[in-house]
């Protein structure tokens, strides 16, 4: 047996050297997943794991996993590769923003999970197993419905440093200018890093589309992190330069209202300290919220719908 897959669901553990497994379900449970049993030294190589779609409106993720399930050669591989291009299916079904249909949870705030929680929280631990199964994680990411992106990538800083710096030099052959080391512990692919899983999150288009040219670009993106990897053969890439954003600033509405974003506030803008970056109004179109930069930065993703809740997210830059 291939090495790594004794560790996987029954469903996929009877994949054999140069095989391409689709199943739609894992441990029973509805979820489409592509196993890619590489041929190349039968035995080695590394188990990678890709997931889309845990936010079920983040499309460009999600397109970007379904063509590489299809595209990528078992024959030429050395490793395996599985990939779960739709993590929340019910969200995705519904085009519901953020949130799992079946209990209204955030499916990225509740890893670990538990085998007696929710929806949410079951498949959370699914996916869990699916981390501790692999040797590097990759959780796709874009912009939800109401929300413009720059491309980036998220790096876990609260992990064992060697994991940290695995994660951060995977994180130097994709194509994008920014990397943030993340300080939180939760979401997926923190989840992983604190358990040992060298992980990133990666973000890329939103607004409930995607483009040809943005799949193409998070294509590029894993088949780089894939030859960096050892999986693939090939000179991995990445952008000419890469800076590391280790002070984000996440500004959230501090009451619901209408979002005016300044004119000048696009994603992958510069902000400097002090600068305008919007305005919360309430219905008679008094101000509720004066929002400036409180340091100097680049946009990182903000949100461009007129309605906003309290305690959401307006502006990210750092």
């Amino acid at each position: 047996m291939p090495k790594h897959l004794s560790a996987l669901p029954r469903e996929l553990a009877c994949a054999t050297p140069g095989q391409r497994l689709h199943v739609a379900t894992l441990n029973d449970r509805p979820l489409p997943a592509t196993l890619l049993c590489g041929a190349q030294a039968p035995g080695s190589g590394p188990g990678v794991l890709l997931t889309a779609g845990v936010h079920g409106c983040e499309y460009c993720s999600i397109q970007a996993c379904l063509e590489l399930a299809r595209e990528l050669d078992p024959a030429r591989l050395c490793g395996t590769v599985l990939l779960v291009p739709v993590a929340n299916m019910s969200g995705f079904y519904e085009r519901l923003p953020a949130l799992v249909a079946e209990d209204g949870k955030n499916l990225n705030r509740v890893f670990p999970g538990s085998a007696s929680g929710t929806v949410s929280e079951q498949l959370a631990l699914l996916i869990t197993q699916l981390q501790d199964w692999a040797d590097f994680y990759v959780d796709l990411h874009g912009g939800d419905l109401h929300e413009a992106m720059h491309p980036f990538v998220f790096v876990p800083g609260v992990a064992d440093p060697e994991v940290t710096e695995c994660a951060r030099q995977a994180a130097r052959c994709l194509d994008v200018d920014v990397r943030v080391l993340s300080g939180a512990t939760t979401g997926a692919y923190n989840s992983a890093a604190l358990r040992g899983t060298p992980s990133l999150l990666i973000e890329r288009g939103g607004l409930g589309r995607w483009s040809r040219a943005e799949v193409d670009a998070y294509k590029a993106d894993i088949r780089s992190l894939l030859c960096h990897l050892g999986v693939l053969e090939g000179t991995p890439g990445g952008a000419d330069s890469q800076r590391e954003c280790t002070h984000p600033v996440y500004l959230e509405a501090s009451a619901r209202g209408f979002w005016y974003p300044a004119g000048d506030i696009v994603p992958g803008a510069p902000v400097r300290k002090g600068q305008p970056l919007g305005l919360v109004r309430d219905l008679s179109g008094a101000v509720l919220q004066d929002c400036r930069a409180e340091t100097d930065g680049m946009v990182l993703y903000m949100t461009v719908s007129l309605a906003v809740k309290e305690a959401t997210p307006l502006v990210a830059y750092g």
